[in-house]
């Protein structure tokens, strides 16, 4: 099978939480807009743009860029790339996101996606003034909000009633050019529930291929059960080291996770794991990038790194979303040295 690659943007500066300095990567437009531009020519397919006022790979005073208005740069900026932007229902009004969602893919049709996160960090919620019920009341809050955006963008006038959400005669216009993917994620049983019924795909932690291949079955079941279809893509991230010897990559592996509690972001990491209903524990080792990011072990020469991610293709993978340090360099390495060994769906469609 082929798969997608594309990469998560950086908003906070850095993947790295036990790496202070990670060269020019910084929470800054100019340095965004170099990525974004430079992954668009070398063909990357999909941009994450992760939504989180306050930095959590970093520390909570450090810097970071907030994700909607990053996006409608990023679409602006490029021609091809496709931008997956997050949104936390507990941080915005449906209507109002249906109405941005319409007026960036007027900027570029059918570039854009949404990564629907029923959010994590409660004290963020509580500096931003962000709604934050219980768990599974996140997950019934999400389904509400997105049957708002879907009603929103498929009639006119629109009307609502639901626990969360109550609409009469609202009016979006102009609708999208196409409807706009829906991802979400969530491990939890409720959670998994939930999104089976309102998402169009699926996007988890880094896993290991049997927790994937476990995941896919998982997903497509309860989708099929709801809809009488599969999950439309699965996607996953994964930090990712390429070097010309398998020992060099070992050996920049050692040192990015090289693990100081004491660091500014392990604060938010303890949040992330204690308001999470999550399928595993997660290791010290693995909070060195968040999302799981090295459980895919995509460490190694190009060869290796390669042979691995088309394994995740055969698992049900169809988007990779690529962490690397520093990314403006790395994307390069990647491209040139990675992509011609990958079979790429994006890459097949166009041949």
């Amino acid at each position: 099978m082929a798969i997608d690659l594309g990469y998560w943007t950086p908003v906070y500066g850095g993947f790295l939480r036990n790496v202070r300095d990670e060269g020019r990567m910084a929470a800054t437009w100019e340095y965004i807009r170099e990525v974004s531009v430079k992954a668009d020519r070398l063909g990357f397919h999909t941009t994450l743009v992760p939504e989180l006022y306050l930095n959590d790979r970093k520390g909570t005073d450090a810097p970071s860029l907030e994700a909607w208005s990053l996006s409608a740069a990023i679409l602006a900026a490029t021609d091809r790339l496709r931008v997956m932007t997050a949104v936390r229902p507990g941080f915005h009004l449906p209507a109002v996101l249906a109405k941005t969602v319409s007026t960036l893919d007027s900027i570029a049709p059918g570039r854009v996606a949404l990564n629907v996160v029923a959010a994590w960090w409660a004290e963020e919620a509580r500096q931003f003034g962000g709604v934050f019920p219980a768990h599974d009341a996140r997950y019934a809050q999400a389904t509400e909000f997105v049957e708002v955006l879907n009603g929103l963008w498929e009639s006119t006038p629109f009307t609502y009633r639901g626990d969360h959400y109550d609409f009469d005669g609202t009016i979006v216009e102009p609708k999208p050019s196409s409807h706009p993917v829906i991802f979400a994620g969530g491990e939890s049983d409720a959670g998994r529930e939930a999104i089976a019924g309102f998402a169009d795909a699926y996007v988890m932690h880094g896993g290991t291929l049997d927790e994937v291949r476990a995941n896919v079955a998982d997903m497509n079941a309860r989708s099929e059960r709801l809809h009488g279809r599969p999950i439309a893509e699965f996607g996953m991230p994964a930090y990712v080291i390429v070097r010309d010897t398998e020992a060099e990559a070992q050996r920049e592996l050692d040192r990015i996770t090289t693990v100081d509690p004491h660091s500014p972001g392990y604060a938010s990491f303890e949040q992330f794991r204690q308001n999470s209903n999550l399928s595993l524990e997660l290791s010290r080792r693995e909070y060195s990038v968040g999302t799981r990011g090295l459980r895919p072990n995509l460490v190694g020469t190009a060869e290796q790194v390669a042979e691995r991610i088309d394994e995740y293709a055969d698992a049900g993978i169809s988007l990779l979303l690529i962490q690397a340090s520093p990314l403006d360099e790395e994307l390069d390495r990647i491209a040139e040295q990675v992509f011609p060994l990958v079979g790429q769906r994006s890459l097949a469609a166009a041949g």
